[in-house]
């Protein structure tokens, strides 16, 4: 069984952008999300900049369940409805048997974690109940299961900066293969906090620039590491002829999932590129389409020296001269990195840039980096008919995920 698969849904909570709608006009506007950290006091830190969601929880969900849940969790379950609601699944005539949910997150309730911490240390007893369910990365999609009563498959994927496009992949092959008519996917992280910070500042993945408007930069020369950022992207995922059936609007068709591992090192990507060489070749391959026909590349583009230069010399290797006609950008550049998140949003920001034939930007792209020489659509959105657009995850561990989006209309 090889059935087709398309979007009918899409939601999202980031760092430019509460809402689809709102965060398609700034990726139009070039909207920088980085600003001072809010959710904690940096001042014993030497990173002091995020990409935070700027909303009150409490205005989607009640007081008394968001204590019993983790930021990530309550993000998932927000940017779930707005796809849920777009893609009419809130419907009773649906078989929620065939209904599933699939939301990974790369690193899950560390908020949870560190404030049960503090309460361990001064008396066991004060650990909350809601601990571990608040804490474990799998609760997303368990409250967004109980919530709407799907019944289908239901589990969390965890891959680090990859979580979100193997979640979708994973969705992407089990309708595909009529395991379930219609999934929720995508990815939550919210990592903000002082022992997230601290660590990825230590392993020296964060820039330590304190200006929020140029610290972070995919793919100039001067990048030195990656912004960190928190949200939710979420799709659902529909078989075809299921989606036609119930009339709703279809955004646009996954065709190719590629999915590899580096068997290198814990963090830093293989310097040949071949994991990710591998990834984008097996999701062309998956989409049936050759590498001629891919319009627009969403990069993985983290702003680390080593990751910008690694990529950029896999896409050489895969698209030859094609290469240079190819449109690339990091979103990243605005939202920050998003971790086991990333994959949604930016599988959100390629379809945009099907539905709405344009490409997003590489922001505080100022000076070029002889080892980055493609096109990175600095600065500013352009036009383009896009048929073809591909997303790009890489995380540690070596776990590297790819997905191609095509127009439903070809």
């Amino acid at each position: 069984m090889n059935r087709k698969v398309v979007i009918t849904g899409m939601g999202i909570l980031s760092p430019i952008g509460n809402s689809v709608s709102e965060f398609y006009s700034n990726l139009k506007n070039s909207t920088n999300g980085i600003d001072l950290i809010t959710q904690f006091d940096t001042s014993n830190h030497s990173v002091h900049i995020a990409g935070e969601v700027k909303i009150d929880l409490e205005d989607y969900i009640e007081k008394k369940q968001l204590l019993r849940m983790d930021r990530f969790s309550a993000m998932a379950i927000i940017a779930s409805d707005e796809a849920i609601k777009q893609s009419k699944l809130n419907n009773d005539s649906i078989n929620k048997e065939n209904v599933g949910v699939i939301i990974g997150s790369g690193i899950g309730g560390i908020k949870t974690f560190e404030e049960q911490h503090e309460k361990l240390m001064e008396n066991p007893r004060r650990v909350s109940p809601f601990f571990i369910p608040s804490i474990i990365s799998d609760i997303a999609s368990g409250h967004v299961s109980i919530k709407y009563g799907f019944q289908g498959p239901n589990y969390c994927v965890v891959s680090a900066c990859a979580t979100a496009t193997h979640a979708i992949g994973d969705a992407f092959r089990m309708i595909s293969n009529g395991d379930a008519d219609v999934i929720v996917t995508g990815g939550s992280d919210a990592t903000i906090s002082p022992t997230a910070i601290a660590g990825f500042s230590n392993m020296k993945a964060l820039t330590k620039n304190e200006d929020p408007e140029s610290a972070n930069r995919p793919f100039d020369a001067n990048r030195d590491g990656f912004v960190m950022g928190e949200g939710a992207g979420i799709l659902i995922l529909e078989e075809k002829e299921h989606a036609k059936k119930r009339n709703v609007n279809i955004l646009a068709e996954i065709c190719g999932y590629g999915a590899t591992a580096d068997a290198y090192h814990l963090t830093s990507p293989s310097p040949d590129g071949n994991g990710a060489i591998r990834a984008m070749k097996k999701a062309i391959k998956n989409a049936n389409c050759l590498p001629t026909d891919i319009d627009y590349i969403n990069a993985h583009g983290t702003s680390t020296p080593y990751n910008d230069k690694i990529e950029t010399e896999a896409i050489k290797k895969v698209f030859g001269e094609h290469s240079y006609k190819l449109n690339i950008s990091s979103t990243k550049s605005m939202t920050g990195h998003l971790l086991g998140a990333a994959g949604g949003i930016e599988s959100v920001a390629s379809i945009l840039s099907i539905k709405n034939n344009f490409v997003p930007p590489t922001i505080n792209y100022n000076t070029p980096d002889n080892d980055c020489d493609l096109n990175y659509t600095p600065n500013k959105a352009i036009k383009k008919k896009i048929d073809y657009a591909m997303s790009n995850t890489f995380g540690f561990g070596g776990h590297n995920g790819v997905l191609i989006f095509k127009s439903h209309t070809i």
